[in-house]
């Protein structure tokens, strides 16, 4: 046997193997099962240490921009002259700090206590001006409170409060600096109150009391006994379900808090996140496929059925309370769970929400690109990417008999501010991010990997078998061949030959004598 020949049977031997084994490999799926089996083994919060400290203090930074309606006609939507036309003003930013304190470990490892306290610390450079010069014109939320508590009163005690409110000088509007109306000032009129209750606290901001303080305690599950379960809130506060809704399927506390999920997601899936100051858990879609930093994700946003009303979303009559007691579309009342005045939140600008509110207040414009919340997850290790949560606090404004500045109000969701929270992985973490995936790529495609040498390997073999067809063709045709038996200078065959060029031509006798 030839040098060639061993060449070309050792590559078919080899290519056979190769194929046999990648294509087993590949239906088996073993390498993919086994990568699998132990990134959900390595992204939990019992196993990896390193994946608990990046739970434990978030290495991205977050940001909170705060945007604020100025009120710019008070007295003649008062009057019943005009709809209330507002200006948005801001963003002022902050800068979040969120690290989880008190982590404790439970039932061996399968749960994980912990609470969340939040901070913030001004940006100036990212806002648009000083929360503590700049003013605003806005709803004066303490006044709304006391009226809209004083509702079920008697007409004369009501009208009775009315008056003495406007000796305090206490109206519907109020003219506060951006920091005080954030971060809480010594209200006149609760501190009148306070002096007669004094569990009434004396202050009033829409984020008083929550710079350094936490949403709640937290008790996760670890995803040591199944990964799906990685994140989910347990219980919250000591509970596992809520009570100030009025059906079951509206109090459950379900998903998790947002900053983690499990691994693997799919496009089919629906993401519920539990959210403290909704009170409530909100679920999420499939959008589109995404890329953040060179990371492949999965864009997730609330569809509109979040918060349709019951009539196209049955699932939501339970968050009508009283029972029946109905909003409609892209709106929700939380006053159940904030006691005192009557707190709606929506999203930006009324997003998603029927065309009603958004035509009510002069200065709205919805649109996806500013207003839309969303999670951009990399499905693989159900880490968020890039977060973008936003949520805007309204309150209701309506008539009440007693109170004569109220006269010409149509019940109207009025809005006051809305928050863009905004988080994006940092360039270390996506660094890290990137070589993993592309060692889960690697390993995961190792089976292709041998298939692709296997038939690489078979042009090859093709290729040399065919060339040593080639070869023996060739060597065959080029092989002597005696195409007569007669001596080729025979006289027979020399007189019957033609004379040809070059050929020898000797000279007759008669010739040599005229020479």
């Amino acid at each position: 046997m030839t040098r060639r020949s061993c060449a070309i049977y050792a590559t078919g031997i080899v290519c056979a193997h190769l194929l046999i084994l990648g294509i087993a490999l590949l239906v088996a799926q073993v390498f993919q099962t086994m990568i699998q089996e132990r990134i959900k083994k390595e992204i939990t919060l019992a196993e990896n240490s390193r994946v608990l400290d990046g739970w434990i203090n978030p290495p991205p930074p977050v940001y909170m921009q705060y945007f604020f309606f100025n009120v710019t006609n008070p007295d003649e939507f008062l009057a019943g002259k005009e709809k209330p036309k507002v200006t948005q003003i801001g963003p002022y930013t902050y800068r979040e700090y969120r690290p989880r304190e008190n982590v404790t470990f439970l039932e061996n490892g399968t749960k994980i206590f912990a609470t969340n306290p939040k901070s913030f610390v001004f940006l100036r450079d990212m806002s648009v001006g000083d929360p503590e010069v700049d003013r605003l014109t806005t709803v004066n939320i303490p006044f709304i409170a006391v009226m809209n508590e004083l509702n079920s009163y008697s007409f004369f005690l009501r009208s009775f409060v009315s008056l003495w409110m406007r000796s305090l000088g206490v109206e519907v509007f109020m003219n506060r600096t951006v920091h005080e109306v954030l971060w809480g000032f010594k209200d006149p009129l609760l501190s009148k109150i306070h002096t007669m209750s004094p569990e009434v606290d004396e202050h009033f901001g829409l984020m008083y009391n929550k710079n350094g303080t936490h949403e709640g305690e937290f008790v996760f599950h670890t995803g040591e006994k199944n990964y799906m379960d990685y994140g989910k809130i347990d219980t919250w506060n000591g509970i596992s379900q809520m009570n100030w809704w009025s059906s079951n399927q509206s109090n459950m506390i379900n998903g998790t808090d947002g900053s983690v999920f499990h691994t693997f997601l799919s496009r089919k899936e629906l993401l519920y996140i539990f959210a403290a100051d909704l009170c409530r858990s909100i679920h999420l879609g499939y959008v589109a496929d995404t890329e953040v930093k060179g990371i492949p994700a999965f864009r997730f946003a609330p569809p509109s059925d979040v918060l349709a009303p019951p009539d196209e979303n049955p699932s939501n009559a339970g968050f009508c309370v009283p029972a029946g007691d109905c909003l409609g579309k892209g709106v929700l009342k939380v006053s159940v769970c904030r006691q005192g005045a009557p707190i709606v939140v929506s999203f930006p600008h009324f997003y998603q929400a029927d065309e009603r509110y958004i035509s009510a207040i002069d200065g709205m414009n919805p649109n996806a690109e500013e207003h839309e919340t969303y999670l951009d997850i990399n499905p693989t290790t159900g880490v968020p990417i890039r977060a973008c949560k936003r949520a805007q606090l309204n309150v209701i404004l309506k008539r009440v008999p007693g109170f004569p500045k109220t006269k010409f109000l149509n019940e109207t969701i009025f809005p006051i501010m809305y928050v863009n929270e905004t988080a994006t992985i940092d360039d270390g973490s996506a660094a890290q991010m990137r070589t993993l995936l592309l060692i889960v790529t690697v390993v995961s495609n190792f089976p292709v990997i041998i298939v692709g040498l296997g038939v690489i390997l078979l042009v090859v073999l093709i290729f040399l078998v065919c060339r040593n067809r080639q070869r023996k063709t060739a060597k065959d045709e080029t092989a002597y061949t005696q195409v007569s038996n007669q001596a080729e200078d025979s006289p027979e065959n020399r007189n019957n030959q033609p004379l040809r060029n070059g050929s020898y031509i000797a000279m007759s006798p008669v010739e040599v004598q005229k020479c």
